[in-house]
């Protein structure tokens, strides 16, 4: 027998090209715009006494005057949930010293509000009522999910216009539903809110505006 000896192992195939053969990789991505439908806020009371006693018992009374208002808005009482309590001890620095100055005692409620709308009266009600810390507003969607597949959707239609204008750039044909599709992250854009100024006048005016969904996808398509 002349010639190399017979094998039945097939020919290794290099891995660059058994992966990139054919195929046009692209990421794809979707927005949409959505008006928030509920208002998320953390509020509450610091309190500072020498006397420890005495700061729990002031900031029990605030927070108790505070969720009573709050019932009266009708605010379910389920929407109102402590997020955060704590007892701490405060110090004044004197000479390069420690000098104790009594206890700080918080209490931070969230409250979910289902009418926007309300936002600024509710954060005026608690104020009014013995709130003396707004550490956060922030609003968002009853059902994000809605919004986030269509933000999905956006992003394979984005992925396939892509790798349809890398085709007829190559000059080949292109299979327009993706071998593989692969979701890389989703998003949904805070809104900030401006400094609160407080007037006995009218409520807070808080402005919602809008909500950005964000889908990012990342495609690959097969071509001929």
């Amino acid at each position: 027998m002349y010639g190399q000896p017979w094998s039945s192992s097939p020919p290794i195939a290099s891995p660059f090209f058994s992966k990139c053969r054919h195929t046009i990789e692209v990421t794809g991505e979707g927005t949409v715009s959505a008006t928030p439908t509920k208002a998320i806020i953390v509020l509450g009371v610091i309190t500072e006494k020498v006397s420890l006693a005495e700061a729990q018992k002031e900031n029990a009374n605030a927070i108790t005057n505070i969720v009573n208002a709050l019932v009266e808005l009708s605010i379910p009482k389920e929407h109102i949930q402590t997020t955060h309590y704590s007892i701490d001890i405060q110090y004044n620095n004197e000479d390069g010293k420690q000098v104790f100055r009594g206890y700080q005692v918080t209490h931070l409620l969230q409250l979910t509000i289902d009418q926007i709308n309300q936002t600024g009266l509710v954060v005026d009600t608690a104020v009014m009522n013995g709130a003396n810390n707004v550490s956060n507003i922030r609003f968002t969607l009853a059902h994000p999910e809605i919004a986030y597949k269509n933000a999905l959707s956006l992003a394979i239609k984005d992925s396939l216009l892509k790798a349809m204008n890398i085709a007829q750039t190559l000059g080949v044909t292109l299979h327009p539903a993706p071998c593989l599709v692969q979701e890389t992250s989703r998003s949904q854009e805070p809104i900030p809110f401006s400094a609160i100024s407080y007037s006995t006048s009218a409520a807070t005016p808080i402005q919602p505006g809008e909500l950005k969904i964000v889908a990012s996808i990342k495609a690959e398509f097969t071509y001929y």
